[in-house]
């Protein structure tokens, strides 16, 4: 028997062969220090740009300098590219930005990256990402639409949320639902849980008829939704080749433990 096609099945079974092991899901996350700021004390947030699989704590990806990053509030969208500021994380680039809070209102913040060239799954990804801070108590605006390609449109008030609660959200493309949408679910894994197999890393679920999806909170921290839809379009990888898209349309909600 030729000796090749043995040795690529010894390095199968044991793992060895790129792209042989477990694909895990890529999260744009866009993390802020609080997701709600009081009107008394620090008015300043930190906002944290990172491209990686959150449930597994990594590897984190590069990401290149966003073509988009600003902030949605009183219906008027400010633009936030000058104060990103570059960092590294595992050795991989990253980006951080802190913002100053004036007036009252619910905050949407929301970024569009360059596009992401994933050799294994031979597209290019682009996850319009989004998460939203209440300042100073307002309460009012968290569920109006930034007018993201693809968006998660939240149903259930994205902040302020107990561990066991439910976050609802309707998937959206072009401003219309998306029946039976895909959308994986992960946790912003603290270094405190062990996934026992892969599928418990992303959970996936669909979206209804109308585009509605819900989904409980059973851990406090970070949780990020990513709607992913295929583009109608190819685009040209870094080798100059039409590639497919993968849109994602993504927020990030937090759950507190009711102590």
């Amino acid at each position: 028997m030729p000796f090749r096609p043995i040795l690529a099945g010894l390095l199968l079974v044991c793992g060895l062969v790129p792209g042989a092991g477990p694909a895990r899901a890529h999260f744009q996350e866009l993390i802020p220090s609080a997701d709600n700021v009081a009107a008394e004390g620090d008015r300043t947030i930190t906002l944290e740009l990172t491209f990686t699989h959150p449930m597994a704590r990594g590897p984190v990806m590069d990401m290149a300098r966003p073509r988009r990053f600003g902030v949605l509030a009183r219906g008027q969208i400010e633009d936030l590219m000058g104060a990103l500021r570059p960092r590294t994380i595992a050795g991989k680039a990253a980006w951080q930005a802190t913002y100053k809070f004036v007036r009252p209102g619910n905050y949407t913040f929301f970024v569009e990256p360059a596009p992401y060239w994933e050799p294994a799954e031979k597209k290019m990804i682009i996850h319009y990402t989004k998460v939203i801070v209440d300042a100073f108590g307002a309460g009012d605006g968290w569920d109006r639409p930034v007018g993201l390609p693809v968006e998660i449109l939240p149903l259930a008030r994205p902040y302020g949320l107990w561990t066991g609660n439910v976050f609802r959200g309707v998937v959206v493309k072009d401003g219309k639902p998306v029946p039976n949408a895909e959308i994986e679910v992960e946790w912003r894994n603290d270094g405190n849980i062990k996934a026992p197999a892969d599928a418990y890393e992303t959970q996936v679920i669909r979206a209804d008829s109308r585009g509605v999806f819900v989904y409980g909170l059973p851990r406090a921290g970070w949780w990020g939704f990513a709607a992913l839809i295929d583009g109608d379009t190819p685009i040209r990888n870094p080798e100059g080749q039409d590639a497919g898209v993968e849109f994602g349309g993504l927020i990030w909600v937090r759950a507190r433990d009711m102590k």
